[in-house]
């Protein structure tokens, strides 16, 4: 093992799950707080939107989601189904699509950050957020899933776990792939929409002197998405509470 990097002993164990969530007492940016009021009503109208296992979200103190990813519509259905305000990790190639992008994604207080190499910079805001007490909304895969299945994750979620020492909720969102796919103008068709929280898990935290080894950051990364991909196959844990 190189000096200087922390050995690799991963035990992933699941934090308690507690009890529903409470309103949120942190403040919303407007346009989110504007943009989730809205979407709310017509995911439930329009899709059928169902939230299993919200139980499983910590109601206080910082914590990371780790969702798949397909579109922009799983951000939308993120920040409805939780009611604490997340500060989302953005792909460059997502915050820059347009001109306008940048401009929307700082009013709902994102940060872009490139999961596939090292991102110092986005790094520290993004374990500031947590310090803060804050959440922090990632998608490991990185960019969209063009095929519509799960595909690798990045280390980027690792990284920040290992760095910060918080719980990491694996998400499992079906149906946002097939309610998009072929769509003209990427306005969606009506297709149920289901977003399900697994149990959430800890993997310690690196001291901050020592460096991260690859091994450790790649067990992590397949852990967490082993999690994802449970979540998308078996419906999700037994103990899982549905809001319809």
């Amino acid at each position: 093992m190189p000096p200087g990097e922390a050995p690799s002993h991963l035990e992933a164990t699941p934090f308690p799950t507690r009890a529903p969530l409470p309103r949120p007492s942190e403040s919303f940016p407007l346009l989110y707080r504007l943009l989730r009021g809205a979407s709310w009503p017509v995911l439930k109208a329009a899709f059928n939107l169902r939230v299993e296992g919200s139980e499983n979200l910590p109601p206080t103190g910082p914590f990371i989601l780790a969702a798949n990813h397909h579109n922009y519509l799983d951000g939308v259905v993120l920040g409805v189904a939780v009611p604490r305000k997340i500060t989302f990790l953005v792909m460059p190639r997502v915050y820059h699509t347009t001109p306008l992008h940048p401009l929307f994604f700082r009013h709902v207080g994102s940060i872009p950050v490139n999961l596939e190499k090292p991102d110092p910079g986005a790094i520290k805001r993004a374990l500031r957020i947590l310090e803060a007490g804050g959440v922090i909304g990632i998608f490991p895969e990185g960019p969209f899933s063009l095929e519509g299945r799960l595909v690798d994750g990045q280390p980027g979620v690792a990284l920040i776990a290992l760095r910060a020492g918080v719980p990491v909720v694996p998400v499992g969102i079906i149906g946002t792939y097939e309610a998009l796919r072929g769509r003209p103008w990427r306005v969606p068709r009506r297709y149920p929409l289901t977003v399900r929280f697994g149990p959430p898990l800890s993997f310690g935290r690196a001291r901050r002197e020592v460096r991260i080894q690859r091994a450790l950051r790649e067990e992590v990364t397949h852990r967490v998405m082993g999690e994802i991909a449970s979540l998308l196959r078996n419906g999700g844990p037994p103990s899982a509470t549905t809001r319809t």
